[in-house]
């Protein structure tokens, strides 16, 4: 598909590069390894040879090269530039425009956008100088995979590893993809349960997990929609997408899609969010007592209801409202019943007593419900359940593209 060039430079972090030039393999790339001389301490370069099957770049001088220029040659082919780990050296002279070795040579002479996950100690990756040159890269249209939080190989706690290789991988699938259907769209996705506190230990929660929301928020971003994610608590790493909102309760929950949804084009509830709240949590722990412990549950808002309410009034039409109904009775007759009171486009509604469908499996089956006529999806992975999600949006923006150009 693309050619990638993966940058290594010297790092703890470094060992991840294999996994990443794997990673983008499975997905059908090209990968060429460059490694600086401070990466090949960390890692031989046999290793990224026996992975990308190419041989890895570590020597501006090496004889021979001269012949076809060997980094304006890559620079010219190169699809994406791909730095991970990303040391503060590095950052800094691509912000400087030094180069002095392969690498650096390589990223002044390529075109190809240029993604960095930057890997450092926490005070080294809050220095000031080193914050000026990422704002300076910033500024030029590099992107960035932000450095995950926890311990690091100095033995402190704190901002700096070098994310995930399958975050890594996913920032630069998205960057390597060409402008999608929804490439000019905006793409609210809530996702996960939210919890609802009994007292500073307990709560009350559901069994959602959040995968079917961020498969969803994941294919929206693959067709090239601007995607913010609202989650409840789940154990996922989020996707790759343009901003992700961490929520608990079904009040943050409300407040969070209600902030931005009229500022978007389309909004999928795909959250399992909770229909009731204890109305008055206690301060302290309960102590457990003889006999039964009586809890007063207030209703919660209903997010989905309320957007149907306030979209109708929205100046210059309404995004586009997706809503899910998670049954275990009557699944069609009462999605059809939420499709209209609650004024939705398409509601998605599953059985979720059926093995291998609903809460915290890695299928689902779903019916797609809009006025227009219901649709079966059967059982399949939840990606190719949210492709098939996305592919009736897109079906239901141009029916709504086509009647307001009558």
């Amino acid at each position: 598909m693309s050619l990638v060039v993966l940058g290594i430079c010297g790092g703890i972090g470094a060992y991840k590069a294999v996994e990443v030039a794997r990673g983008l393999q499975k997905l059908g790339h090209e990968v060429a390894a460059v490694m600086t001389r401070s990466a090949r301490r960390f890692i031989g370069p046999l290793t990224l040879e026996a992975i990308t099957r190419r041989e890895v770049i570590h020597d501006q001088w090496k004889p021979g090269a001269n012949a076809d220029i060997e980094h304006i040659s890559l620079a010219s082919s190169a699809s994406l530039l791909l730095v991970a780990p990303a040391t503060a050296n590095i950052i800094g002279k691509f912000a400087n425009g030094l180069a002095d070795d392969f690498l650096s040579s390589l990223y002044v002479a390529t075109t190809a956008p240029v993604l960095i996950a930057p890997a450092m100690n926490t005070n080294m990756f809050a220095h000031p100088a080193v914050t000026r040159n990422l704002e300076a890269l910033v500024a030029r249209g590099v992107r960035f995979v932000e450095p995950g939080e926890g311990y690091l190989a100095c033995g402190w706690i704190g901002k700096g590893r070098l994310a995930e290789p399958a975050e890594i991988v996913a920032a630069a699938q998205q960057m390597l993809r060409p402008p999608g259907p929804l490439s000019s769209l905006r793409v609210l996705v809530s996702a996960g349960p939210t919890l609802e506190d009994i007292d500073p230990v307990r709560f009350i929660g559901n069994r959602s997990s959040g995968k079917m929301g961020y498969a969803v928020a994941a294919e929206a971003a693959r067709r090239g929609a601007q995607v913010t994610l609202v989650t409840g608590p789940t154990t996922l790493t989020p996707p790759a997408v343009a901003a992700v909102i961490q929520v608990r309760s079904a009040a943050e929950m409300y407040d969070a899609v209600l902030r931005h949804a009229l500022q978007v084009d389309v909004v999928v509830m795909a959250a399992a969010v909770a229909d009731y709240t204890v109305t008055t949590p206690s301060t302290q722990k309960i102590t457990k007592q003889d006999g039964p412990l009586i809890l007063t549950l207030t209703r919660t808002r209903d997010i989905l209801a309320e957007l149907g309410q306030l979209a109708s009034h929205r100046d210059g039409g309404r995004p586009l409202l997706i809503g899910f109904a998670a049954e275990t009775s009557d699944v069609v007759a009462k999605a059809r019943r939420k499709l209209e009171t609650k004024q939705v486009d398409l509601i998605v509604a599953n059985d979720v007593t059926q093995v291998g469908a609903g809460f915290d499996t890695e299928t689902n089956a779903v019916t797609l419900i809009a006025r227009s006529g219901a649709e079966d999806v059967p059982l399949q992975p939840k990606s190719a359940v949210a492709s098939r999600i996305l592919d009736r949006i897109e079906g239901l923006l141009q029916t709504r593209a086509l009647e307001s150009a009558r």
